[in-house]
């Protein structure tokens, strides 16, 4: 298991951070593409969300991107340091009488992207589960890496 952390201030420019932090990751730990989108929007908007709504704009709160890779997950950690909410009674933004609200679709968006979501911590830390393809047959293993059998 390869872990990586990062730190930054609640600054909603400092998503090109998390954006290179991903961008980064999908080079070094071979990310493929059919996923990478996936990881890109929804964590962005997990970070997005932990700057706007959890620490309110703060930039003396901090949001904490962790990055864990295993062989056949990678999985992304957004915590802020904000009070939390109540993430088991969210709106659904696809009901009719909410079509029309301007926000509310982020968490939508985060649940349908990720293969796994987990909030913790009163709704300060989100963790997001993305799948790996499975080994290839050609004696490979997850994202180019020999496996031992």
């Amino acid at each position: 298991m390869k872990q990586v952390r990062i730190q930054i201030p609640s600054l909603v420019e400092n998503i090109r951070v998390v954006e290179s932090f991903i961008d980064n990751s999908k080079e070094t730990f071979h990310i493929e593409d059919d996923i990478y989108g996936n990881i890109m929007v929804a964590v962005t908007e997990a970070v997005n969300n932990a700057i706007r709504h959890g620490n309110k704009f703060d930039k003396d709160k901090n949001v904490q991107l962790a990055l864990t890779v295993d062989d056949n997950r990678v999985t992304f950690e957004v915590e802020d340091q904000g009070p939390g909410f109540d993430f088991t009674n969210l709106l659904d933004p696809t009901a009719p009488e909410n079509l029309e609200n301007p926000g509310g679709r982020g968490i939508f968006l985060i649940r349908h992207l990720a293969d796994e979501v987990e909030f913790t911590n009163d709704g300060r830390k989100v963790e997001l589960t993305f799948f790996l393809p499975p080994a290839s047959s050609n004696g490979s293993g997850v994202n180019g890496h020999a496996v031992a059998s």
